[in-house]
C-alpha cells in the first residue's frame, strides 16, 4: 500500500501520512466491509480515497486550467514507456505538477474514467482528459531526453 501512497504524494513524508490516515480510516470502518471483494481490494479503495481527499485538503485545485481545442487523444501512444525502468518512470511521474500527477495515477494506474476522476476530484471530465493528455506528454518528451542522455 506504500507504494500506492508514493504514487499520489509529493514526498515519503506526505506518503507517511496518507498510509497513516488510510489505515486509521480501515481500522474504524473494518466493520463496514462486506465480503464482496477482497480485503485488499477495500484497503487499496481505501487508501486511494485518502490520498484524493488530502490532496483536496492541502491543494487548491487550479479551476482556470485552459482545456484545449485540440483533439484530445484518451489513447495516446506510448511506446516511450516501454524501454525505461519502472523506479524512472515513478521519478518521473512524481515530479509532475500535482494535477497532471493525480488525474495519471487514477487514470492509468488505478483504472477510474474520466468521470468517476472528475466526481472524485470535483473537475468536468474534459479537464480530466486535457490534465492526462498534458501528463502524457510532459513524460514523453521528460522520456525523450532520458533516452537521448542514455545515447550520448
Amino acid at each position: 500500500m506504500y507504494g500506492v501512497c508514493l504514487r499520489f504524494a509529493k514526498n515519503k513524508m506526505e506518503a507517511d501520512d496518507i498510509l497513516q490516515e488510510g489505515f486509521i480510516k480501515v481500522f474504524i470502518n473494518l466493520k463496514t466491509f462486506r465480503n464482496e471483494g477482497s480485503l485488499e481490494g477495500w484497503i487499496r479503495r481505501t487508501i486511494v480515497n485518502t490520498a484524493i481527499n488530502m490532496y483536496k485538503k492541502n491543494v487548491k485545485y487550479q479551476q482556470d486550467v485552459e482545456i484545449d481545442k485540440a483533439d484530445i487523444k484518451q489513447h495516446a501512444e506510448m511506446s516511450a514507456f516501454e524501454d525505461i525502468a519502472a523506479e524512472e518512470l515513478l521519478k518521473l511521474i512524481g515530479e509532475l505538477p500535482v494535477g497532471y500527477k493525480m488525474v495519471f495515477n487514477l487514470n492509468i494506474i488505478e483504472g477510474y474514467t474520466h468521470k468517476e476522476i472528475g466526481e472524485l476530484l470535483g473537475v468536468s471530465e474534459n479537464t480530466s482528459k486535457s490534465q492526462l493528455s498534458r501528463a502524457r506528454q510532459t513524460l514523453q518528451r521528460k522520456l525523450a531526453e532520458l533516452q537521448n542522455k542514455k545515447h550520448e
